[in-house]
């Protein structure tokens, strides 16, 4: 009995040291990066464009409009798509009957599956390829959001799957019981009930779009003037960070932008975790 005990607490212990071990890096990490950056931080920076060359002038008020445009339209076309495609998957792909509808059903998931594991910058070739060559979209927030959207789609309908899932059936068959049809129970049952989960889809993909350099590195075009439509090149935050540490000598800029980016993807996800208690409620 006592040696059980004492292997018990031997394991909680090694889990509570990993736990701190782990949270321990994250701070150290995000919290250098802050200090640092924030020290060279100020109104200029943020109301001035990238002016190029190797001093790395200017600030990143062209990177925050382009990072803004990018993550909207990649959302826009993203989410509608991830979501149906989830909640098809859930709700009605196991009704189907014929066996070809099957079998795409089964090729459908082990696409989403395979998909998930692809590197960024395979996307970002085929991206290149089609929206940017094929179809003559050029280097512009337009390219670089259609090849986004191929990027987050896996993980919008994978998010999606889990939170329908976790919606208990007694809800369903209650809406059904009281007249609602198939997509009334869906649309005033279900995915109210499983709003949490799907917006942490939405999370997850928008903070991957905002942090991503290798698929915007050969669609988005990484111009540093502020862009003025979806036709426009422009480069985000993450890939500025990349130009200032690889291409210049303003690694102090580098860092400065990087805090700014931490800070922009902490507040994006308590502007949508607020809004998704809000929409549970």
């Amino acid at each position: 009995m006592i040696l059980r005990k004492i292997k018990q607490r031997l394991a909680f212990s090694t889990m509570w040291i990993a736990c701190g071990m782990t949270v321990a890096i994250l701070l150290v990490v995000i919290g250098y990066v802050i200090v640092k950056g924030f020290a060279l931080i100020n109104l200029d920076f943020f109301f001035t464009s990238p002016r190029g060359g190797l001093s790395g002038e200017g600030g990143i008020s062209s990177t925050i409009i382009a990072t803004v445009y990018l993550v909207i339209t990649t959302l826009v076309f993203a989410t509608p798509l991830g979501v149906g495609a989830g909640i098809f998957l859930v709700e009605y792909a196991d009704n189907i009957r014929s066996r070809f509808a099957k079998k795409l059903v089964a090729l459908a998931r082990f696409g989403v599956e395979t998909l998930a594991g692809v590197p960024s910058i395979i996307f970002g070739l085929f991206g290149y390829a089609l929206f940017v060559s094929a179809l003559h979209f050029g280097f512009s927030i337009l390219s670089a959001a259609l090849a986004g959207t191929c990027l987050v789609i896996p993980v919008i309908i994978r998010t999606t799957e889990e939170a329908l899932k976790a919606v208990p059936d007694s809800y369903r068959e209650a809406s059904l019981a009281m007249g609602a049809n198939k997509w009334e129970t869906i649309w005033k049952v279900v995915l109210p009930s499983a709003i949490r989960g799907i917006s942490t889809g939405i999370v997850l993909s928008a903070g991957r779009v905002v942090s991503e350099t290798a698929i915007f590195y050969v669609t988005l075009g990484g111009s540093y003037r502020t862009p003025t439509s979806l036709m426009s090149s422009g480069r985000t935050m993450a890939l500025h960070v990349y130009y200032l540490a690889m291409e210049t000598r303003a690694f102090d800029k580098a860092l400065a932008t990087a805090a700014v980016l931490v800070v922009l993807i902490v507040v994006l996800n308590l502007i949508i975790n607020s809004v998704s208690r809000w929409l549970s409620t």
